[in-house]
């Protein structure tokens, strides 16, 4: 695949050889894994704080696309303990990745994201992240429906739902099994088991941390989106999917009416 294909002619060349002298300096564990810190930097942490102070920076255009009114918003206290959860998760996965990773390099086993010089093309940036997001819609709406089971939901989905008016930074305020299991591998698996280019997966990461911080922003700006997600929070049993096609496939698209006698 010819990566120069779609990049402006001054634009490649620099890039390509910034990401050549980065491969040729650092390990690709190192690599893997600051690449994934930025990303959660940049593209969850960033945008979760200027929802958190949307309403100081732009406080009219705050309020005609806040959801939920004032009484219902977390307080103080709350959103500290949200911060304090969503740091010891992201620690945690943090910390296990690197156990992965230095698992796989002493086992001398091959990374599953292909690390090399060159940079990947945009139709093979789009293919890859296209078949990742249909992939991470079954993983994430199967394990979030199974959290949905009562035993589950009290033990471990709970935690996520104490915000039935969520925030940005509330996505990933989940009991650790969750986190892992329901944020996390669901992201990681699909570039993993497509064999994508690193920084393709970060594309797709990229992508998928700032759509969940805006779903759980409460403030509607895309496609109702963050609408029927915050509904999702509010009642329970709909929506339990990211794009919505599952949703639609087994009806969890609409709330069901109770059944009168």
């Amino acid at each position: 695949m010819d990566a120069a294909k779609g990049f402006p002619g001054h634009v490649l060349p620099q890039a390509t050889a910034s990401w050549a002298h980065i491969v040729a300096n650092y390990s690709p564990q190192r690599i893997e894994f600051m690449g994934t810190l930025l990303a959660q930097v940049l593209t969850f942490w960033l945008p979760s704080i200027c929802y958190m102070f949307l309403e100081v920076i732009a406080p009219s255009f705050s309020q005609r696309h806040k959801i939920q009114p004032a009484p219902k918003q977390p307080t103080g206290r709350e959103i500290a303990r949200c911060f304090t959860v969503v740091v010891q998760n992201q620690i945690i996965s943090s910390i296990l990745h690197l156990l992965l990773l230095s698992a796989a390099s002493h086992a001398g086993l091959k990374f599953t994201y292909r690390i090399e010089t060159s940079l990947p093309g945009p139709v093979e940036i789009f293919r890859d992240v296209l078949l990742s997001l249909l992939m991470r819609e079954a993983l994430f709406y199967y394990s979030h429906r199974i959290l949905h089971i009562p035993t589950l939901y009290i033990r471990i989905h709970k935690k996520h739902h104490r915000f039935t008016a969520p925030i940005a930074l509330a996505a990933q305020f989940a009991h650790p099994i969750e986190h892992i299991f329901a944020n996390t591998l669901p992201i990681s698996l699909p570039p993993q088991l497509l064999g994508s280019h690193i920084v393709t997966f970060w594309v797709f990461l990229a992508y998928e941390l700032v759509n969940t911080a805006t779903v759980h922003s409460g403030y509607d700006f895309f496609c109702h989106k963050a609408r029927a997600h915050d509904l999702h929070h509010e009642k329970f049993n709909l929506n339990y999917g990211s794009l919505g096609l599952l949703d639609w496939v087994h009806g969890t698209n609409q709330l069901k009416k109770r059944r009168t006698r």
